[in-house]
C-alpha cells in the first residue's frame, strides 16, 4: 500500500490554513480557493504538523486548544522540510506581547481577526515571492556545488540551509539539530561567529581523511551570517598534486602535510618515516615546483589547483 501523499496541483502555491474554527477555514478556504490556490486545513497543532511539509506557506491560528499556535511555529521551525515555509499568524490578540511571542515563534507576519482576504491574500503574495526566490537561489548554490547556510548571529539559528549543507552537517554533525528543540547551527560553529571574525575567514573540521571548511561570505542580513561550506577530501588533493607537478606518492603526501602547515617531525609521524627522509623527499619537491619555500610551494599549488585546493590550509 502507497502511504504516500497524492501529488498537489502547485498552481499559486499550496496553502495550509490551520484554525480550530470552521467558519474561519470556510471563509478562508473559498476565497484561496478562487484566487488560484490549492488549500490544506488542519483544525488542530497535530494536524497541521502532520500537513505543513506539503504546503508553500501557512496560515497559523495563535490560539488553540491543546498545541497552539506558537508551538505549532516554534516545531516547524525546527523541522528542516519547513524551517522555511513562510508563518503568517492569524490572531485577534493584539496585545504586544502575543505579537512578540508570534515572532519569537518563528512567525513572519500577522494578520488580525477577523481576517480580510484581501490583506491576507496580499500578505501571502509578498511573503511567497519572497520564499520562492531564497529557495531558487538554494537549489541554483547547491547546483554548483555552492552548500550554504544562514546563522543568526544573536542565537546560532539555522535560517535557512541548502539541501546540500544539510547532508554535510548531517554527517560532520550528529547533534546540529535536535528533533525536540530549535535549528541551531552545531556549537564550534556558534561559537567561531562569536568571535566575530572578519570576512573570508575560515573553520575547519576534519572527520577522517575528509574535511569541511566553513567560509564566512557575507554578511546575509541583519544579524545574520551567510557561510559557504565546502568538502575536501585529503586523498583527492593528494592525488591531484602527483600529475599537476610531476610528483612520486610519497612526494604529494609531504607537500600536502607542508600545506597543512605540519612540521617534518609532524609530517614524519604521520607518515611513519624519518624526518630526516621527510627533509629530503621536500628538497625534490621544491626542486621540481621550482621554489625554495614552503610559502611559496603553498602559493605555486593553490594558482595551479584553484578551488581544489581552496580548502587546504584551514
Amino acid at each position: 500500500m502507497n502511504n504516500e501523499p497524492p501529488e498537489l496541483d502547485r498552481g499559486a502555491g499550496v496553502v495550509l490554513v490551520v484554525d480550530d474554527v470552521p467558519d474561519n477555514l470556510a471563509l478562508l478556504h473559498d476565497a484561496l480557493d478562487e484566487s488560484g490556490y490549492t488549500v490544506l486545513v488542519a483544525t488542530s497543532g497535530e494536524q497541521a504538523l502532520a500537513r505543513a511539509a506539503q504546503a508553500d506557506i501557512v496560515l497559523l491560528d495563535a490560539v488553540m486548544p491543546g498545541m497552539d499556535g506558537f508551538e505549532v511555529a516554534r516545531r516547524l521551525r525546527a523541522d528542516p522540510r519547513t524551517a522555511a515555509t513562510p508563518i503568517v499568524f492569524m490572531t485577534g490578540l493584539s496585545e504586544s506581547e502575543h505579537l512578540v511571542a508570534a515572532f519569537a515563534a518563528g512567525g513572519n507576519d500577522y494578520v488580525v481577526k477577523p481576517v480580510r482576504t484581501s490583506e491576507v491574500l496580499a500578505r501571502m503574495a509578498a511573503h511567497l515571492h519572497s520564499a520562492r526566490s531564497q529557495r531558487q537561489a538554494r537549489n541554483a548554490l547547491d547546483a554548483f556545488g555552492h552548500a550554504s547556510v544562514v546563522v543568526r548571529a544573536r542565537d546560532g539559528r539555522l535560517v535557512w540551509q541548502t539541501a546540500l549543507a544539510r547532508r554535510l552537517l548531517a554527517e560532520y554533525f550528529n547533534d546540529a539539530a535536535p528533533p525536540a528543540g530549535p535549528s541551531v547551527a552545531p556549537a564550534p560553529i556558534r561559537h567561531w561567529l562569536q568571535a566575530q571574525p572578519a570576512l573570508g575567514a575560515t573553520l575547519s573540521v576534519t572527520q577522517g581523511p575528509r574535511r569541511l571548511t566553513f567560509v564566512l561570505h557575507e554578511v546575509a542580513g541583519e544579524g545574520e551570517w551567510l557561510l559557504v561550506l565546502r568538502e575536501q577530501s585529503d586523498a583527492a588533493v593528494i592525488a591531484a598534486l602527483g600529475p599537476a607537478f610531476g610528483l612520486t606518492a610519497r612526494e604529494s603526501q609531504v607537500l600536502y602535510w607542508v600545506l597543512q602547515g605540519k612540521t617534518n617531525r609532524d609530517i614524519g609521524d604521520i607518515l611513519g618515516t624519518s624526518p630526516r627522509t621527510v627533509t629530503k623527499h621536500l628538497e625534490h619537491v621544491f626542486d621540481k615546483l621550482g621554489v625554495e619555500t614552503r610559502t611559496a610551494a603553498a602559493a605555486l599549488v593553490v594558482k595551479r589547483l584553484g578551488p581544489m585546493a581552496g580548502a587546504m590550509g584551514g
